[in-house]
């Protein structure tokens, strides 16, 4: 039976977690490096270190609980998929993932483009220097005050997201004497190996414009009418957190079937297509993601064949990958607070955090690992949950795992391949504040992101 059989958890429906989780590693101390950020390592004094820094002093300089993002590794997973991908192809960093001025500032000097689907993120973007071709703007229901900015600071793109939006944008763009460049999202009808809420490829969901029932086809006959727009692909997202390339060969095949008959019809063959992002990393041992050069050797080839099959030019192609650079790059360093020992079930572990600054497992039903990083230890491993201090019995940071069983209060423990969207969408629940984010690199950190404070709480509160 399902560990969620009821919606009050596993001991309200007698079922026990047997079978859903794995055993305990060999050597709790050994970080799997697949999992940590490349420069995280154990030293000597069996402390775990970040960019050189001990996260015993890292705790002890910035608090916790407190996101540490290895800055060397940032900017080389940005590196990699610009490569794996080259100049005939634009690598789009989805900003919904992790942003701030900082990262804007990593990305522009790497080379890489930028996705934002908000005028906040937007504002941040533009803020930090970015410049505006090289940004595109997603969003399902964009406002008019969005949409006038983003003509007006004249975004690379803008990705239309439903019919009312195709004349929004196109009458914007006419007012202020512009033709923007734009793309359809269209919804290719296949379902991503993923959780229900991250799945955004099928038809019954929000995003998009469905290919069933000549809905795309007929979204491209009017973009292309407008003299505000000028359309120049098809956009495709079939969700998050995906291993299988199986999905995307079908999404692609699908979109070439559209771009064919845009040229049948219309004698014009738009010259892009974005796949979007979704990319899976690994969170546990077991996750097994691919590396950026394998993923572009296999997109590259599967619309190259379909194109080919269809007598079409090969479009440039566009991806968006936005976890799969920073989601490994950082770890929530957590406080260990109290420890409660329930009787041939698990023990309970909570920390100073909890959800708050990492809603995804209980939103999505994540699995995240955890270690013991301020000092080693040889005690027998212990089934454990790791949970916050939030009033609410759902707020689990990691579900099943394994920790030494002399773990203590006091202990520092911390999640890995939390940068993305654990900054992102945290929340100030019980008038929490929300976590700093730091960089470390080559000795060095620094806060990008602050701490919140109680006066930040109290000064949005206006009485």
């Amino acid at each position: 039976m399902s560990r969620s059989a009821h919606p009050a958890g596993p001991r309200h429906a007698d079922v026990y977690p047997e079978g859903h989780y794995t055993a305990p590693a060999a050597d709790l101390n050994v970080l799997d490096e697949k999992v940590w950020a490349r420069t995280v390592r154990r030293n000597a004094d069996g402390v775990v270190t970040v960019g050189g820094r001990e996260v015993s002093r890292l705790a002890e300089e910035f608090g916790t609980p407190a996101y540490f993002l290895d800055e060397s590794d940032f900017r080389a997973r940005c590196r990699a998929w610009a490569d794996a991908f080259g100049p005939d192809a634009d690598v789009f960093y989805a900003g919904k993932a992790f942003l701030s001025r900082a990262v804007v500032r990593w990305l522009k000097e790497e080379g890489l483009n930028l996705d934002v689907c908000s005028g906040g993120e937007l504002t941040t973007a533009l803020d930090a220097g970015m410049p505006a071709e090289r940004i595109a703007f997603h969003g399902n229901n964009k406002s008019v005050e969005e949409i006038e900015r983003a003509v007006r600071v004249g975004v690379g793109r803008i990705v239309l997201d439903s019919f009312q939006e195709i004349v929004r944008v196109a009458h914007i763009a006419q007012s202020q004497g512009k033709r923007q460049r734009v793309q359809i999202r269209v919804t290719v009808g296949v379902e991503a190996h993923t959780h229900e809420f991250i799945a955004t490829a099928h038809e019954d969901q929000k995003f998009g414009i469905a290919l069933a029932d000549g809905q795309a086809a007929e979204a491209v006959r009017r973009a292309l009418r407008l003299d505000g727009l000028e359309l120049i692909g098809i956009h495709s997202h079939i969700g998050s957190q995906i291993f299988d390339m199986a999905g995307f060969e079908v999404s692609a095949r699908r979109v070439v079937q559209l771009l064919t008959e845009v040229r049948d019809e219309h004698g014009v063959e738009l010259p892009e297509i974005d796949l979007g992002g979704g990319l899976g990393i690994a969170y546990t041992s077991e996750d097994d993601p691919r590396e950026p050069h394998e993923i572009a050797k296999a997109l590259t080839e599967i619309v190259g064949r379909e194109c080919e099959a269809a007598g079409l030019s090969t479009p440039r192609i566009s991806v968006e990958p936005g976890r799969a650079i920073v989601g490994p790059t950082a770890f929530t360093l957590y406080e260990v607070g109290t420890i409660k020992p329930l009787e041939g079930l698990r023990t309970y572990v909570s920390v100073d955090g909890g959800m708050s600054d990492n809603i995804r497992t209980a939103l999505y039903d994540a699995e995240y690992s955890v270690a013991l990083v301020s000092r080693t230890s040889d005690a027998e491993p212990m089934l454990v949950r790791v949970v916050g201090k939030h009033c609410e019995s759902g707020d689990i940071v990691v579900r099943d795992a394994f920790l030494p069983a002399d773990l203590a209060p006091g202990d520092l423990i911390a999640v890995p391949a939390t940068g993305a969207y654990c900054r992102s969408m945290a929340s100030n629940y019980n008038h929490s504040l929300r976590p700093p984010v730091v960089a470390v690199n080559d000795g060095e950190a620094r806060v990008i992101v602050r701490r919140e404070t109680e006066e930040d709480l109290l000064r949005l509160d206006v009485g």
